[in-house]
């Protein structure tokens, strides 16, 4: 089987381009006359659309909020736990609690530390967090 390969030409695709498609008939909800505008050769001047803001059957659809949930904070609390990173929470009255986060849910924390007792805290009493090797580094 003999099979030939199609190129098209520079001057071929321009004249595509030239090339008008003919335009459809269009249904004008602004009112005025649906009769052609040129002359009697049957060809329709081009028509702006109409306003579609006033169309009841046009549909805009609206952006949708960002999700509430992105796991950021979830993934970020499980490689800590899973490393057993030693971390430095500070609550909102300045107090500043060192210990490894051994688990959390929604509401807590619950932190190990060493030298104290472990203890579950509220999220909504943590001002910030962070590693503590950080802190030995910024000093």
């Amino acid at each position: 089987m003999n099979r030939k390969l199609i190129r098209t030409t520079l001057a071929e695709v321009k004249s595509k381009g030239r090339e008008v498609p003919p335009q459809r008939e269009r249904v004008n909800n602004g009112g005025g006359s649906s009769a052609p505008r040129s002359g009697g050769d049957g060809e329709r001047a081009p028509q702006r659309p109409a306003q579609q803001s006033s169309s009841p059957s046009v549909q805009v659809r609206k952006r949708l909020p960002p999700p509430m949930e992105t796991n950021a904070e979830i993934f970020y609390y499980k490689k800590q736990i899973d490393a057993h990173t030693l971390m430095v929470i500070v609550l909102l009255d300045g107090e500043e609690i060192e210990g490894t986060i051994e688990w959390y849910d929604r509401a807590a924390l619950k932190v190990n530390r060493k030298s104290a007792p472990n203890l579950l805290l509220l999220k909504h009493h943590i001002k910030y967090m962070f590693k503590a090797d950080e802190r030995e580094e910024a000093e």
